[in-house]
């Protein structure tokens, strides 16, 4: 009797020291988490809902009557692999594109069964890096310039971690996943006058690698060799040409003047064709030797010539690059005296009629006549002809018809010029001859 008095005070103490540990989990008092036996499992930060509510079987069964056994398990999986996950979470698999894993039923390969540190029953928190490199290349995510989700490892916020009917598991198509962050991107694009068609038609992936680059702005090729696997037809035009445009040969290749996605100006230029030209073409330091400064050759002139008038540059040079003096689009003398040849002013008779410098007589190709003598031809087709910056600016003046009024460049001299235009003629007045008057129409005898 004493005995059994004795015994049941024990038991009854026991119960009363192991109270605190069994009543910590009040979920799992009844159930397996208990300090006796599953501890570790009810000290997970996050867990999986059917530990949560103390429903184990809810994933194993028993087998065997008596529990714990030695060297054997009494409790078995309710079912195998993805099957068993798929009781409670749905199956899927059902779209275009399924993560292996995912499609293997490898639940257990990215999530943990019973409970994770972090979120989604995972081991990693914002940085998934760790986890998705168990299986994918991690060389793209190791480069110079890496996209934002990437660097910091999340994944998911552009890829789905099960199935997507998207290549590459994207959550949408890669335009809607791009402008879903860069929504300032997408609304200047909509109001743009001028937008690139791979930009308003094709995937933001044709030009940009969406993880990481070794080029900036993630462009899969510096440019312009990117831009001429679309534009073909340049890659002639700027390949070894003599004369190139250096900030296609610059870092940022092709975007150093047009925009690369949407612009208000033609061509995708970032602003009018003549301010953007002179952003460069307007200092007094831009090249070893320093090229001349254009703004100002034509701050305050009042003669513009027609191109410039227009405010097309390219009217007369190439802006991708040439095989001319100072990226014209035809030849023209580089020489003081060049007496007309064939070919030799292509430049300028893109625009004007050839007959001024070929004919000796007109009364049509040129108004510099006296009478019917072609005085242009006179200047410039003669044995010893003169260039035609002898007497012209090409791009602005004071003077009619461009003339140099500031005078002409001749080494270390420069050659005073003035002209005096009438309905009919006029007189030249120069440091090359004495003041000489023409008339179309009542010619002067020389």
């Amino acid at each position: 009797m004493f005995h059994c008095a004795l015994v049941s005070r024990l038991l009854l103490y026991t119960v009363l020291l192991l109270l605190p540990v069994l009543t910590a989990f009040p979920a799992f008092a009844d159930t397996c988490v208990t300090a006796l036996c599953h501890q570790a499992i009810g000290g997970l930060k996050n867990l999986h809902q059917p530990i949560k509510d103390g429903d184990c079987l809810s994933c194993h069964k028993r087998k065997s009557r008596e529990h714990p056994t030695g060297g054997g398990k009494s409790f078995e999986l309710a079912a195998r692999g993805g099957l068993l996950c798929s009781q409670c979470h749905g199956s899927g698999g059902k779209k275009k594109v399924v993560h292996s894993p995912y499609r293997k039923g490898d639940c257990l390969g990215c999530h943990k069964s019973h409970g994770a540190a972090n979120r989604f029953l995972l081991d990693v928190g914002a940085d998934q890096a760790e986890l998705c490199f168990g299986c994918h290349d991690s060389a793209p995510f190791k480069r110079k310039y890496l996209h934002g989700p990437a660097a910091v490892g999340e994944c998911t916020r552009c890829h789905d971690p099960h199935e997507s009917d998207e290549k590459g598991l994207l959550k949408g198509p890669v335009r809607d996943t791009c402008l879903k962050c860069h929504q300032d991107f997408a609304r200047a694009l909509k109001a743009s006058k001028a937008g690139h068609p791979p930009v308003q038609q094709g995937p933001c992936t044709l030009c940009h690698d969406p993880h990481g680059a070794v080029v900036t702005s993630l462009l899969r090729k510096k440019m312009p060799d990117l831009c001429i696997d679309c534009h073909s037809e340049f890659a002639d035009k700027v390949a070894g040409v003599k004369v190139p445009h250096k900030p296609l040969q610059q870092e940022g290749g092709c975007g150093n003047c047009h925009a690369a996605h949407y612009s208000k100006a033609r061509g995708l230029l970032p602003t009018d064709e003549k301010s953007l030209c002179l952003g460069c073409h307007g200092r007094d330091d831009l090249g070893k030797p320093p090229l001349r400064n254009i703004k100002k050759e034509l701050e305050g002139k009042k003669f513009l010539h027609g191109p410039i008038r227009n405010g097309e540059c390219k009217g007369c040079h190439n802006p991708h690059g040439s095989n001319f003096f100072r990226m014209l689009r035809g030849n023209y003398p580089s020489d003081y005296y060049a007496s007309f040849q064939a070919g030799m002013y292509d430049a300028c008779l893109i625009c004007h009629d050839k007959a001024m410098l070929t004919a000796t007589e007109t009364t049509s190709a040129t108004k510099f006549r006296n009478g019917g003598r072609n005085l242009h031809f006179l200047h410039v087709g003669s044995r010893k002809g003169r260039s035609c910056r002898a007497c012209h600016e090409p791009h602005a003046s004071n003077g009619p018809k461009l003339t140099a009024t500031g005078g002409s460049r001749f080494g270390a001299w420069k050659i005073p010029f003035r002209l005096s235009i009438t309905d009919t003629g006029g007189r030249c007045s120069s440091g090359c001859h004495k003041s000489l008057d023409y008339d179309r129409e009542k010619p002067v005898a020389y």
